[in-house]
C-alpha cells in the first residue's frame, strides 16, 4: 500500500525553495507547492560559485548535464582562489587554495533557470507573499498578502534572511517555553560591512603589460587591512562577477538606518564596474532548532548567514548556494522516505543531521571573513594564515552527501521504529 499523499508548502522561490520543490516532485506521494512573493522567479547579484560536493547533488538528482549547458567551466582539479595584498604600493601574491575539482561558476539567472525549467506545471504560485501561518486541526493555513490562504501538511520557509516563517516560529516558541532570548535571533544585525557588486566585461581588464589580466584565468581574492575583493569570471569568461568588502569593525551590532540594498555611482566603486550596487550586509546568531509543529527552515532561514544577494558570510567560502542546495536534498531525501504518520520523525531527521553542519560553516565563514582582512587571531602571519584558510573549506571533504543523507535516513528509521 502506497504512503498516504501529503501537502508540503514551500514559502520563497530562490535557490533552495526550487531545488527542494525540484527535488520533491519525483515523488509521488508528496504534493508540493511554491509560494513566490513576487512575479516570477528572480535572483539578485550575478555570479554562483559551487564546489564539486554540490555538484554531487546535483549529479543525484538527475540535473547536472542542464546545468553543464549553462556552466562557465567544466570543473578542474586544483582550481582555487589566489590571493593577493592588494592595499600596498607593491602588491604580491601570498596564498592559494587548491581546491579539489575546482570551483564551477554561474551566471545566477542562468542557475536558477535549471530548476525553473524543471518545475512540474501548476507547482509555482506567484505573487504569495506569506503574511502569517496557523496550526489548525491536521493542517497549517498560510495567510498571503493578497488576502488569500491556503493550507498544507508541512510549511518550508525558504523567504530569506527577514523570513516571516522563521520569525513567528521563534515568537511562538519564546511565548511557548518562556524563552525571551529567542526573540533576539529575529532581527538581523549590522554587521558594519559594506559590499558593492557589479560586473566587469573582461575585454575592459587588460594587464599593466598589456597581457590577459589574472582574473580572467584563475579565481582572485585581493586581500587588505579592512577590506578585501572577490572577482571570478562567469559567463562563459566574457564577464567578471566582482564583490568588493569594506569593514568598520567598530560598527558591528549598530542599527544601519536605511536601505540594505542600493545603487550607487562608478565613483564609488570603479568606473570599469557596470551598473554597481551597494550592500549593507547584515546576519543573525546561530538557531538553536529549525523544526517546529511541523514548520521547517530552510537555506537563508535557516542557516542565517549574512545578507549579500539574500547572504554573505557563506560567500567567504562560496557556499551559500551550496548550503541551501544540501539542505533541500537532506530534507527531501527524509521527505521521500516517509509518510504523514512520521512527518515529525523525518524533520527531527533533517535537524540533526543539518543543524550542526550549517552552524559549523557559519563559524567558519564569519572567521573567514576576519582572515581576509587581517583581522583574524593570525594577523598578517602569512604562513601561518594561508594553511588556516586551507582547512576552513575541510568541510567540503569531511563527507559525501550521500553519506549525509544515509545518516539523515538512519535517524528517520531510529526515530520512526522507537
Amino acid at each position: 500500500m502506497s504512503a498516504p499523499k501529503f501537502r508540503v508548502a514551500i514559502c520563497g522561490g530562490g535557490i533552495g525553495g526550487l531545488c527542494l520543490a525540484v527535488a520533491l516532485s519525483k515523488y509521488a506521494h508528496i504534493q508540493v507547492d511554491v509560494y513566490e512573493g513576487a512575479g516570477r522567479f528572480r535572483e539578485i547579484g550575478a555570479g554562483v560559485m559551487i564546489w564539486a560536493r554540490t555538484w554531487r547533488i546535483l549529479e543525484l538528482l538527475g540535473l547536472a548535464e542542464q546545468f553543464a549547458k549553462v556552466t562557465d567551466v567544466e570543473p578542474t582539479p586544483d582550481v582555487g582562489f589566489e590571493y593577493r595584498r592588494s592595499d600596498i604600493p607593491t602588491g604580491f601574491k601570498w596564498n592559494f587554495v587548491a581546491m579539489p575539482y575546482g570551483c564551477i561558476r554561474f551566471h545566477r539567472a542562468h542557475f536558477l533557470d535549471v530548476f525553473v525549467d524543471n518545475l512540474p506545471e501548476g507547482v509555482a504560485h506567484f505573487g504569495k507573499r506569506l503574511v502569517s501561518y496557523e496550526k489548525g486541526v491536521g493542517e497549517i493555513r498560510l495567510t498571503f498578502a493578497d488576502g488569500t490562504s491556503a493550507a498544507c501538511d508541512l510549511l518550508v520557509g525558504c523567504d530569506g534572511i527577514k523570513s516571516v516563517v522563521r520569525a513567528q516560529m521563534l515568537r511562538a516558541k519564546a511565548a511557548e517555553e518562556v524563552r525571551p532570548d529567542l526573540l533576539a535571533l529575529i532581527e538581523p544585525k549590522w554587521t558594519g560591512t559594506i559590499a558593492y557588486r557589479g560586473l566587469i566585461p573582461a575585454k575592459d581588464l587588460p594587464s599593466a603589460d598589456g597581457t590577459r589580466h589574472r582574473t580572467l584565468g584563475t579565481p582572485m581574492m585581493y586581500c587588505g587591512q579592512n577590506k578585501h575583493i572577490v572577482a571570478y569570471t562567469i559567463s562563459a569568461g566574457k564577464i567578471v562577477n566582482f564583490v568588493a568588502f569594506a569593514s568598520e569593525l567598530d560598527k558591528e551590532g549598530r542599527d544601519y538606518g536605511g536601505e540594505w540594498v542600493t545603487d550607487c555611482t562608478q565613483d564609488e566603486v570603479l568606473q570599469r564596474v557596470d551598473k554597481p550596487t551597494k550592500w549593507a550586509i547584515h546576519h543573525l546568531a546561530e538557531l538553536p532548532f529549525y523544526v517546529a509543529d511541523r514548520v521547517v527552515l530552510l537555506g537563508d532561514a535557516a542557516d542565517i548567514f549574512s545578507q549579500i544577494k539574500k547572504k554573505l558570510l557563506k560567500t567567504h567560502l562560496g557556499s551559500g548556494a551550496g548550503q541551501a542546495i544540501e539542505d533541500a536534498f537532506i530534507l527531501a531525501s527524509v521527505l521521500g522516505a516517509t509518510g504523514t504518520n512520521n512527518l515529525d520523525e523525518a524533520l527531527e531527521a533533517y535537524q540533526r543531521t543539518r543543524l550542526p553542519v550549517a552552524n559549523h560553516v557559519l563559524r567558519s565563514s564569519f572567521e573567514s571573513g576576519k582572515m581576509f582582512e587581517f583581522n583574524s587571531s593570525f594577523a598578517e602571519e602569512y604562513s601561518t594564515l594561508g594553511p588556516a584558510i586551507g582547512r576552513q573549506w575541510g568541510f567540503l571533504t569531511e563527507s559525501t552527501p550521500e553519506g549525509e543523507a544515509e545518516k539523515a535516513l538512519g535517524i528517520l528509521r531510529t526515530l520512526a521504529s522507537g
